[in-house]
């Protein structure tokens, strides 16, 4: 993968700084569709690449709603009777409130129907990431070799935005209703958090999407590492992000 000159990201201070103020180790990498700009908290680092973790979500919905193993977000998947931690996800769920909790178990079943052989298609059509899905059906993209680096992330989810994705506009549009996380007044937020635990207990932590305000787009890609972070790490990738946009994009008016 090599990046047009175009595309190098100028330096963004507030990002860094939110960045170095969480503690963690960690990037943001911003990208505004209509000036075809880019930002970064660290330029030189956004295509350093990590586990995708639940921000694979967006790309598994699209693949189990494309290959019909899945109707539309309404539909409920099955629980499978096995009692985990998070007792909100221990019950049947439709796609929507699982991709909402984030419930792993549900969207492993939904891959596992849409079967190895399927999703190497729709990976390699899409360019996601390294396309390595080997290993384990179900948790390839939580402790497997898929990775996908901050810039990856914000070019998959520009061309969901525009519909530009091998899958159909009814898929990209109820991948795109389920994203929708804040419904405002002045901006739409569609985002997915990411949380992966690998050797070490280095924990990897996501957040990717985009905001929209009317005609105008910032797609972001968050992500911070930690060896045995503190309970703060979930948060944390929220509030980088949140800091990183600003009142511009997550506030009242936006400033020209």
């Amino acid at each position: 993968f090599t990046a047009r000159a175009e595309d190098q990201p100028a330096a963004d201070a507030r990002a860094r700084a939110a960045v170095e103020a969480s503690g963690y180790a960690g990037n943001v990498l911003l990208y505004d569709i209509a000036g075809q700009t880019w930002r970064a908290a660290d330029p030189a680092l956004v295509d350093e690449a990590f586990i995708p973790a639940s921000t694979f979500k967006i790309f598994s919905a699209l693949a189990a709603l494309e290959s019909g193993v899945i109707s539309d977000i309404e539909t409920v998947i099955k629980w499978d009777g096995v009692s985990r931690d998070r007792v909100e996800i221990n019950r049947d769920l439709d796609l929507r409130s699982a991709f909402r909790l984030s419930a792993v178990p549900h969207f492993q079943g939904l891959v596992r129907q849409i079967g190895a052989a399927q999703m190497q298609r729709y990976i390699d059509a899409t360019g996601y990431g390294n396309q390595d899905i080997s290993g384990d059906t179900d948790t390839f993209w939580l402790t497997g070799k898929l990775r996908i680096s901050p810039r990856q992330q914000v070019k998959f989810l520009t061309r969901l935005y525009q519909g530009q994705l091998p899958f159909s506009s009814s898929s990209i549009n109820a991948v795109k209703t389920l994203m929708a996380m804040e419904v405002d007044p002045h901006y739409i937020l569609r985002a997915k958090t990411g949380w992966a635990v690998l050797e070490g207990n280095q924990n990897t932590g996501w957040w990717v999407g985009w905001v929209e305000r009317g005609d105008q787009v910032l797609v972001f890609a968050t992500v911070l590492q930690g060896v045995q972070p503190g309970a703060d790490f979930g948060p944390a990738r929220l509030n980088v992000t949140r800091q990183a946009l600003g009142p511009e994009w997550l506030g009242q008016q936006k400033n020209h």
